[in-house]
């Protein structure tokens, strides 16, 4: 994909916000596709420690630190083919029953 890096990075922090909560939804044994849930993405922030192309493979892990009385909070990295980190994130999510 031969776009500047500004698209890179947008097309990263879009990707990072859409899997974070997820993972805290799997520690309860959850789904974002149950119709009963509400979820919202709290707050989200990203840092970049390198430079990224999100046409590129990158490994994404993420640690569901704390589920507890409807919110969550997840911590994410991305490492480049090269095992670089190149991306953190952060993300609180409200998590209940409508």
């Amino acid at each position: 994909m031969d776009q500047p890096d500004a698209v890179h990075a947008s097309l990263l922090a879009y990707f990072s916000d859409t899997l974070l909560i997820d993972v805290c939804l799997a520690v309860t044994g959850r789904s974002h596709r149950e119709e009963d849930l509400q979820l919202a993405s709290l707050d989200h922030a990203l840092w970049f420690h390198a430079p990224v192309r999100a046409d590129e493979w990158l490994l994404h892990t993420v640690e569901a630190e704390r589920v507890a009385a409807g919110r969550s909070l997840a911590h994410g990295r991305f490492y480049n083919c090269e095992g670089v980190l190149v991306a953190s994130a952060s993300q609180q999510g409200l998590m209940r029953r409508r």
